[in-house]
């Protein structure tokens, strides 16, 4: 007769509740500290992307120290441009402003008043009552202002990238050296930069394309400020399926409400941000990027809500790039490889399937 074999007690649930306990405090502590880590993170992602022309200008038999100097001008005097002239596109928007909100709540009334005209019941005054159409414009300038702070610690940033970017060229070595074996470390840091300095690459670029082109369709439909909507197209490409239709609100309806462009221009403007919007999110960035590399379309909304509790208006701006990192160091690691999957895309998961 054989005694029963006694029970082993349940450690899953235990684990459960205390990774579930170590992830609420480490929101917890990254939201304390998001003024601290919102700089951090964005010198991170500078320093990755700009490792490639660093490594690049290495093959051609450039000093490392040399080329880092190289990229660092290079992109200082890039963005120093840039943010001159857009500075002035601000100014000169923020100036017109009063008048555009003025010609809104114009056609505003004009278009309850119609409304009422044909049978529609509709008091104007009680509509404007509940809905002030002045909250519905003011959110462009609080946008704009949380992108100002962002250039405010562009000196910090700058700072943190370039450390980072010395930083980066003795890490190996520092890791070989701090590891008894630290052939697999390596391995695995390596196709975890690989892999994220691709996506933020080509990321980047697509929506550096994005606003290319916009910038081209505003100055061919004759729109006001079309280096502030390219800008803004740039900047909220990085925010997951509505960042592109809220880059489009703000020209389509100025160029609605000008009396020089009128509704047919702001259809022009609204289809070429359509087929751009379209064009290189859906048939570009895929087919660059590859399908692997994609997150579900639950999963990056989810991240545009908890990264935007998180960090703000920055969060919400870095998403799916965080989201993608988690998931690609996640990849990097064959004990949470399988948490990577739940993350992926629909045809991520196909391929995994059928490989």
């Amino acid at each position: 007769m054989t005694r029963p074999e006694r029970k082993q007690p349940a450690t899953v649930p235990l684990n459960l509740m205390l990774t579930l306990a170590a992830l609420v405090v480490i929101i917890a502590g990254m939201r304390a500290g998001a003024d601290l880590l919102v700089p951090l993170l964005l010198s991170l992602f500078i320093a990755v992307v700009c490792s490639a022309p660093i490594h690049a200008l290495q093959r051609w038999g450039v000093h490392p120290r040399l080329a880092v100097w190289l990229t660092l001008v290079v992109l200082g005097a890039l963005i120093s441009l840039l943010a001159f002239l857009l500075a002035n596109s601000v100014d000169t928007f923020v100036e017109a402003l009063p008048g555009i909100q003025a010609t809104l709540e114009e056609y505003y009334f004009s278009a309850l008043t119609q409304l009422s005209s044909v049978g529609l019941d509709i008091d104007a005054n009680w509509v404007a009552g509940e809905m002030d159409i002045g909250q519905l414009v003011a959110w462009l300038p609080e946008l704009l202002s949380q992108m100002g702070n962002l250039l405010v610690q562009s000196l910090l940033v700058a700072l943190l990238a370039m450390f980072l970017l010395f930083e980066m060229l003795s890490f190996p070595a520092k890791i070989a050296n701090a590891l008894d074996n630290p052939a697999p470390s390596l391995r695995r840091f390596s196709q975890f930069n690989h892999t994220l300095k691709r996506y933020l690459a080509v990321k980047t670029l697509v929506s550096l394309t994005t606003g290319v082109l916009v910038w081209f369709a505003c100055l061919l439909t004759g729109s006001e400020f079309p280096l502030l909507w390219a800008v803004l197209a740039f900047a909220l490409n990085y925010i997951p399926n509505i960042g592109s239709a809220i880059a489009a609100v703000p020209p389509v309806l100025l160029m609605m409400v000008s009396p020089e462009s009128g509704a047919l221009k702001a259809l022009i403007l609204a289809g070429a941000y359509l087929v751009i919007n379209v064009v290189m999110g859906n048939l570009v960035e895929p087919r660059i990027m590859g399908r692997a590399l994609g997150l579900s379309t639950f999963v990056a909304f989810l991240s545009l809500v908890v990264w935007g509790w998180i960090f703000g208006t920055a969060g919400m701006l870095l998403s799916v790039v965080l989201t993608m990192t988690l998931k690609i160091a996640l990849e990097s690691h064959p004990q949470t490889i399988w948490l990577a999957r739940l993350l992926g895309s629909r045809e991520n998961a196909v391929t995994n399937g059928s490989s």
